[in-house]
């Protein structure tokens, strides 16, 4: 496929994926949620691919829905949003979080509605300081989707999920930092260069160990301790059989860097 809304290429094992709707601020349309979608059929058919990172072009990272692709004439029967968010953003967000790798995201400008909950359904956030996340939904009346009734009050907790998805305001991302939400919040130069060696760090790590990292963390949030427990069980029974694993012991034995392939 070519593409025209995104960016996209593999090297070295990392995949960057970049959404390229600049003059929108990257806002979402049926032409850039199928080229997402082709690109994370690569990611997930590639077998060299050991880190994914999302990011965008211009001054915002995402707005969300482009709702010009929406509109209808007054008068017209309302659109079915429920159908959009079957059909594109509810398997986004299920594909980024089930990816068996690190999804990294570097959030550049603005990340708004649907925007901003993509990127905090990535595994790692960082975010330039100019970086603003919001809840935008409230303001044309709508619930925030892509996982963010889900995510914003494991992240942030109940009362400041409501404060965001109820008032609508901006918050920073060094607020986003100390509240939790991101990882990092950077220097708006630097951002790039750290979430490109960020990215090729983990494309030298014991892949499906981390896989299995993120698999259990996010199992957590709905599991009682005892199955927590016995997952922990299972899937380092899991990790005990990889390759990595092996390479990882070998080389504490022998005092050496460890080389792992992701196996």
């Amino acid at each position: 496929m070519t593409y025209d809304t995104i960016e996209f290429g593999i090297s070295d094992g990392l995949a960057v994926l970049t959404l390229n709707r600049p003059d929108s601020l990257n806002s979402f349309n049926t032409q850039m949620h199928e080229e997402v979608r082709d690109a994370l059929t690569r990611v997930e058919q590639d077998g060299t691919v050991r880190c994914l990172l999302l990011t965008g072009n211009g001054r915002g990272f995402c707005a969300g829905q482009d709702l010009s692709d929406r509109s209808v004439a007054p008068g017209d029967t309302p659109r079915d949003l429920g159908e959009s968010i079957e059909t594109n953003y509810n398997p986004l967000l299920r594909r980024l979080m089930a990816l068996p790798m690190p999804v990294l995201c570097a959030v550049n400008g603005v990340a708004a509605g649907a925007g901003a909950n993509i990127a905090l359904a990535c595994d790692i956030v960082l975010a330039a300081r100019s970086a603003k996340f919001i809840q935008a939904f409230c303001k044309i009346g709508l619930i925030p989707d892509s996982g963010g009734t889900y995510t914003l009050p494991r992240l942030v907790g109940q009362a400041r999920a409501m404060g965001l998805a109820m008032l609508g305001d901006a918050i920073t991302a060094e607020q986003a930092e100390s509240w939790g939400m991101i990882w990092k919040a950077v220097d708006d130069d630097k951002l790039k260069d750290e979430a490109l060696a960020l990215g090729r760090h983990f494309t030298t790590q014991p892949t499906k160990g981390l896989a299995l990292i993120k698999k259990a963390i996010r199992a957590s949030f709905d599991n009682d301790l005892d199955t927590q427990l016995d997952l922990e069980r299972d899937l380092q029974r899991e990790a005990g059989f990889t390759k990595d694993y092996q390479e990882g012991v070998a080389a504490f034995l022998e005092k050496r860097k460890p080389v792992f392939k992701g196996e």
